[in-house]
């Protein structure tokens, strides 16, 4: 099943779900102040990934309640490399303020050791960064531009069926392609739009203590159009929708349920598969570099493994064609949060 939800509220005044499933578009209304849960189970966050075919950045603002973060990663893909910084805040339980809406509402985090900023201006979103202390004082800076014509997104409003307060509101809007530079280590980086191209991952919600996620990205030109995908699963109960994807010139071809194939000797060692219960994804992903981070805190932890490399493969779209996919750079990853 592959429910298409209305326009309204995403919440009920008791702070459960109005209507769960899929769309194409901002259509529900996410409203922190009806939230009925305890602070620290309410989980907010914007995240940008922005990739070339040789290097890449990450960028994330997130509230999770007992922590606030600010993230930058760089990743090099002919190196075989990758850097992460951060700056945590403690138990900031809605006062880091992030929009209810994906589409309106800018976000500006001074901190001493980090400064981040997604605005946004007609036709798309610009984002900056200054961290001088990047990489033992290497340093990173820079601004990126990323245009967003009128296009199809990925939308998802999914519960957890052990909580009944639990939900999460997810955006995923790939095909941003991206123009401006990133400063790193005294060296300038460009992107251009015709090569770089930008994914948001907008996330609202309660989410349950224990959870591990698969989750799959990639954008770029397929038959010179516009393409990209999002894969994943392993949060909450998806039954009325998944929220699989694939983006074709614009528009949103609707997938129902996918498996994850990883290497079993690690996340790196091997090519990763990828399999569709309809036939209409179809890939492998050849690993470049685990961008790998995890922490311990008491009871709180995660472990995080976001693999970039290439996908090959093939989808089917709606109308039953084909594309055929070689090389496409992007990300797959497994998380597992206690949290």
């Amino acid at each position: 099943m592959q429910h298409r939800m209305g326009v309204g509220e995403l919440l009920n005044a008791d702070g459960t779900l109005v209507e769960r499933g899929w769309a194409s578009e901002e259509v529900r209304r996410y409203d922190r102040s009806v939230l009925t849960s305890p602070d620290p189970r309410i989980k907010e966050w914007d995240y940008y990934c922005v990739l070339t075919d040789t290097f890449g950045i990450a960028l994330t603002v997130a509230d999770n309640g007992h922590m606030g973060f600010l993230g930058v990663s760089w990743m090099d893909f002919r190196e075989r490399t990758f850097v992460n910084g951060g700056v945590g805040t403690p138990a900031p339980n809605g006062a880091m303020a992030l929009p209810s809406s994906a589409d309106a509402g800018d976000i500006v985090q001074v901190h001493p050791k980090m400064q981040l900023a997604f605005r946004h201006e007609p036709g798309g979103r610009r984002l900056a960064i200054d961290a001088p202390g990047f990489d033992k004082g290497q340093g990173l800076s820079g601004e990126l531009w990323l245009a967003q014509p009128p296009m199809d997104r990925m939308v998802i409003a999914t519960p957890f069926a052990e909580v009944p307060e639990a939900f999460y509101y997810n955006q995923k809007i790939n095909c941003l392609a991206a123009t401006g530079h990133i400063d790193y280590a005294g060296r300038r980086y460009e992107f251009a739009p015709e090569q770089a191209f930008g994914v948001l991952d907008w996330g609202r919600g309660i989410w349950t203590f224990d959870n591990t996620w698969y989750w799959g990205s990639a954008s770029g030109l397929v038959e010179g159009k516009p393409f990209g995908f999002n894969i994943g699963y392993g949060f909450g109960d998806t039954s009325a929708a998944s929220e699989n994807v694939v983006f074709f010139d614009g528009k949103v071809h609707k997938l129902t349920d996918l498996k994850f194939h990883l290497p079993q000797d690690g996340y790196d060692t091997g090519p990763w598969r990828f399999t569709s219960s309809d036939g209409r994804f179809e890939m492998t992903f050849e690993p470049i570099v685990d961008r790998h981070a995890s922490f311990a805190m008491g009871d709180i932890s995660s472990a995080q493994h976001q693999v970039f490399g290439r996908f090959s493969g093939h989808v089917g779209l709606d109308d039953g064609s084909r594309l055929e996919v070689r090389d496409l750079i992007g990300f797959a990853e497994e998380v597992h949060n206690r949290w």
